[in-house]
């Protein structure tokens, strides 16, 4: 074991050292890592990213593509055999079909790699022909990126974090009842182990589909082949001092760490360590309507997300990353097509309080960070309708479940963030002054121009923060 661990590391130095030798005289590369959180249109964000970037005449706020730059851009095979493939054609095909659809969302880690052929610019730009960037796009789930804070976490700290707010989240209950009919100090009994496993992802799941946002561990969501193992089969659990070595507590604590060697690790050491820029997707209007409770949650698990960029303060992280740095980090509030453009203001001031406070709370420095509120495929229109003798900004759309078209609005946005972060913080149940809803839309089918990829909503300006500079 110790032969194999030192093997390990002498041969990812060796990578790194290689790496960084061969890196000047190679087509630069940017990995792109898109992570979200709870729905927030992973996979749609790939799709029209990848789309609008080959036809670009959408794109007038990417510098490289509005100056005729990027002169053309194809997709080649990706550089890691191991990893599969993100289903860019299928999706496509999807959103783009006579009767469009909303693709799958994110159920493990895919690649996709887009190369653009760009002529450089500026005084040295006749000297030299037409380069080739490859854009590595890393898409993997959010829930698993929540799950690198853990590493700086004892059992008992992670415990004591997920306690003190369980009970006032969907299927909290549950989880609660459990646990106030089984003694931590007695020796493990696996059926009781199971059953609490069982009730704690539960409620991962029900707080998940409520608009929570902190729902980790990760792979309790999206288990894929360790469904059932020991090192999923854990909950957390009051302190328990002194308990001997075969007690539950001894064991689901024995677990948890395995959790983070078997599972953190090994997917923050091979892909996370290799990204050069990040955009965490957030829906954070169904936070707002989901309530107060929900908003504190997300900036909660806004601040856990930071912590994965701040290597420094984890000693392993530091050994693991040698030095290497996200370079930017997006913090992208989606669906903005919900709304009517006057409101986009709002939405993206509350997204910026959100962060803002968590770089706070978790003493970030480093990357360069940013926050917008985007679309990466708009469904709606907007429109102007009289409402009680008044005029009210809407949006028009096809719903989801039903496929008819209808109005909506969702509610006015603050002009201050803090009318909705501060009674997240108070933790209030419910908003006082305002009710804000939620709709879901349906993709709407499409006529492209020439040359035109899918309608959004500042795509664009998300791509020049991302890539714009090494184009």
């Amino acid at each position: 074991m110790a032969l194999g661990t030192i093997a390990d590391g002498i041969s990812r130095t060796v990578d790194a050292v290689a790496e960084t030798l061969t890196a000047p005289f190679s087509d630069p590369v940017i990995r792109l890592g898109v992570t979200g959180l709870s729905r927030a249109g992973k996979t749609v964000f790939i799709t029209s990213l990848v789309a609008n970037l080959m036809n670009r005449g959408r794109m007038p706020q990417l510098v490289a593509a509005a100056n005729g730059a990027i002169r053309t851009a194809y997709l080649q095979p990706q550089p890691d055999d191991t990893i599969p493939r993100f289903p860019y054609e299928d999706h496509l095909a999807r959103l783009t079909a006579p009767e469009p659809r909303w693709p799958d969302g994110t159920r493990r880690i895919s690649e996709l790699r887009l190369s653009l052929r760009v002529q450089p610019t500026g005084l040295l730009s006749g000297l030299s022909g037409p380069r080739t960037v490859h854009l590595d796009i890393v898409d993997y789930p959010g829930e698993w990126l929540l799950d690198l804070s853990l590493l700086d976490k004892s059992f008992a700290d992670w415990s004591a974090g997920v306690l003190s707010r369980i009970g006032d989240r969907p299927g909290g209950a549950e989880v609660s009842a459990a646990l106030a009919a089984i003694d931590p100090a007695a020796n493990l009994d696996e059926p009781v182990a199971q059953s609490l496993a069982d009730a704690f992802t539960a409620h991962l799941h029900v707080a998940r589909d409520a608009g929570y946002s902190d729902c980790s561990p990760g792979r309790f969501l999206l288990p894929g082949d360790l469904e059932g193992s020991p090192v999923l089969t854990f909950a957390p659990l009051p302190a328990t001092p002194g308990t001997g070595r075969r007690s539950l507590y001894r064991e689901f604590e024995r677990r948890f760490e395995s959790y983070k060697k078997n599972v953190v690790k090994p997917f923050f050491r091979d892909h996370f360590a290799r990204i050069d820029r990040q955009i965490v997707l957030v829906d954070v209007l169904g936070a707002v309507h989901a309530g107060p409770r929900a908003v504190e949650d997300l900036r909660h698990a806004m601040a856990e997300i930071l912590s994965a960029f701040r290597p420094g303060r984890n000693a392993w992280l530091t050994r693991l990353l040698r030095g290497r740095r996200v370079e930017k980090v997006l913090f992208a509030a989606t669906k903005a097509d919900h709304l009517h453009h006057a409101q986009h203001p709002q939405l993206t001031a509350i997204t910026e309080a959100l962060l803002r406070e968590a770089k706070d709370r978790a003493d970030f420095a480093g990357a360069d960070t940013a926050a917008m509120s985007i679309a990466a495929l708009r469904t709606t229109v907007e429109d102007r309708v009289d409402h009680g003798g008044a005029p009210l900004d809407v949006v028009r759309g096809r719903l989801l479940d039903s496929g008819k078209v209808a109005a909506f609005h969702p509610g006015a946005l603050p002009e201050d963030p803090a009318h909705l972060l501060s009674p997240a913080r108070d933790g209030a149940k419910a908003w006082l002054d305002e009710d804000y809803a939620v709709m879901q839309f349906a993709p709407q089918p499409l006529t492209l121009k020439p040359g035109d990829g899918p309608p959004h909503i500042r795509l664009d300006k998300a791509a020049q923060f991302l890539i714009g500079d090494r184009l």
